[in-house]
């Protein structure tokens, strides 16, 4: 009897130690590798916070031993890629006054005063107000503001930050005086007073009065975002205009296992930013990069402050502006290039992107991969879009600006300009790839609305019935590799991220839904249920 026992657990002990140790085996999966045949398996294995093997369930659970995760079936995504965002900057407004979704200016009003009562700050600071989702579809003014916040200065920035209203308190300590000018913004200014509302260039001279965050609060900023982002299955997020004194926050908070978000870092364009980069070089982690300037054109189409080839078709008066003269573009281009970093420019109305295509196209000469990028690429005039594949210029877009401007696009553009707005398939054409991702806070986070405004061009009521403008929808590969490995490409990542291959980071998230063949209709509503990065759980749905 003793024998036979033996000669029944000889090739089980066996079978055990030829097995190879993974920290962990993900099986019984949908695996969407993204793989550049957009091949899908069924289950991969992690060792050290990189895939080691993708294969089927029966070929890895039989190589492999270590922890198992059963994924009953789930569809398997590479961890999603923002590719434009503003992360620091969403978290430290979850520290702020939220008025995303308020429907007029007393709405507004009623919040802020709720908002007051427990605010610790010397001063009361919002954003996420758009005038255009209001009955009244134009800009307010502050008296009332006056009068319930007589001393206590309050700013508040319109969804896009390329707009704010400010009280008589924060004009005041910004210096403000009616009819005041500013290079690349407005002061607006009727019948002789300040009515409180400031565009672009303007903003910042009252922002700038704001006391500056301490330690703890920047990081807290950081933390929170961070866990929001998990939560909708976010592992890397290319934060679009940062401050080079963030960066070793960030890498302390990285390096204590803090912070896990793997993050592509775009300082400003200010000289302290290039005087730092220029110095010091790029700055590389696993989780951190920055290597990369973002540099600003025009405003938002919202606010009228793009700027365009023709007037606004709802303001004949205005072309909109750009934010520094032509010059100042041409001679910024030349100094990233000669120091060999990535050049990123905010570009909105088809005059901007046209003068940045322009720029881009003397410094690069032709086809080349420094994958230099015009961020959102807004409104394109039909004779520049090739500007884009002659030179190799990366458009980095928004799906759900499209969905959420449709509604006022026309009236701003008229019914010829608009077809060259929000064309992401046109776009995409150009170079055969693109990035895509939300700009949060100015839209939601949620990575799932990005898809399906990509591929469905609705709203989530389902309007309009037919799409918007949907000769220019992505397929559903498009639109998952334009927010993982085209996304880590733009950010020149792609050999590290972005696709469940082995050798790069087991970044990865599970999803209810197989977003590739559920009701496109649904799309919006796909949850995700865990989010891992490093092959380490960083998020689980309750």
């Amino acid at each position: 009897m003793k024998k036979a026992l033996i000669f029944i657990l000889l090739p089980l002990l066996f079978s055990c130690a030829s097995q190879q140790k993974a920290d962990l085996i993900v099986h019984n999966a949908l695996v969407y590798t993204v793989d550049d045949s957009f091949s899908v398996a069924e289950a991969f294995a992690i060792k050290d916070g990189k895939i080691i093997e993708v294969g089927t369930s029966a070929e890895l659970l039989k190589k492999y031993s270590g922890e198992k995760i059963d994924a009953e079936g789930k569809a398997v995504y590479p961890g999603f890629i923002d590719g434009h965002a503003h992360f620091y900057n969403y978290g430290s407004g979850l520290q702020n006054a939220d008025l995303t979704g308020t429907k007029s200016w007393e709405d507004i009003l009623v919040k802020l005063q709720d908002f007051a009562k427990n605010n610790k700050s010397e001063w009361i600071v919002g954003r996420g107000w758009d005038q255009n989702d209001w009955k009244v579809k134009e800009f307010p003014d502050n008296e009332r503001l006056n009068e319930l916040f007589p001393t206590t200065p309050v700013i508040l920035s319109r969804v896009d930050g390329h707009a704010a209203i400010a009280n008589k308190a924060a004009l005041d300590l910004a210096g403000i005086k009616p009819g005041q000018l500013v290079s690349g913004g407005e002061v607006e200014t009727i019948g002789g007073k300040l009515t409180g509302i400031l565009v672009d260039n303007a903003v910042g001279l009252v922002y700038s009065k704001i006391p500056d965050p301490n330690q703890k609060q920047v990081e807290e900023s950081l933390l929170d975002a961070q866990k929001n982002c998990f939560a909708v299955g976010l592992t890397t997020v290319t934060d679009c205009g940062i401050d080079h004194r963030l960066i070793p926050v960030i890498d302390t908070l990285q390096k204590s296992d803090q912070l896990k978000m793997r993050i592509y870092g775009m300082l400003h364009d200010n000289e302290a930013n290039f005087d730092y980069l220029f110095k010091n070089g790029a700055f590389k982690s696993e989780r951190l990069n920055v290597s990369s300037f973002k540099v600003y054109a025009d405003g938002a189409l919202g606010s009228r402050g793009a700027r365009l080839l023709q007037p606004y078709s709802d303001k004949p008066n205005s072309s909109g502006f750009l934010l520094s003269d032509k010059q100042h573009y041409a001679e910024i281009a030349q100094k990233i290039a000669d120091q060999g970093f990535q050049m990123n420019t905010h570009a909105i109305g088809d005059s901007a992107n046209r003068e940045i295509l322009k720029v881009y196209a003397k410094v690069l000469k032709g086809k080349n991969d420094r994958r230099w990028r015009i961020e959102h690429a807004q409104v394109i005039d039909q004779a520049d879009f090739k500007l884009f594949g002659e030179n190799n210029i990366i458009p980095s877009v928004q799906t759900t600006h499209a969905t959420s401007d449709m509604y006022w696009a026309g009236d701003r553009l008229g019914p010829d300009r608009v077809k060259g707005a929000y064309a992401f398939k046109q776009l995409l054409d150009q170079n055969g790839w693109i990035v895509l991702g939300t700009d949060f806070p100015v839209e939601d986070i949620n990575p799932m609305y990005t898809f399906y405004a990509a591929v469905v061009r609705k709203d989530m009521k389902g309007f309009p019935a037919k799409g918007y403008q949907v000769e220019n929808a992505l397929s559903r590969e498009e639109a998952l590799r334009g927010m993982t490995i085209w996304a880590a490409k733009g950010n020149f990542e792609e050999k590290e991220k972005g696709s469940i291959e082995k050798g790069k980071f087991a970044d990865f998230v599970i999803l209810d839904e197989d977003i590739m063949k559920t009701n496109a209709e649904k799309l919006f509503n796909v949850k995700v249920l865990k989010t891992f990065v490093n092959g380490e759980g960083v998020y689980s749905r309750k």
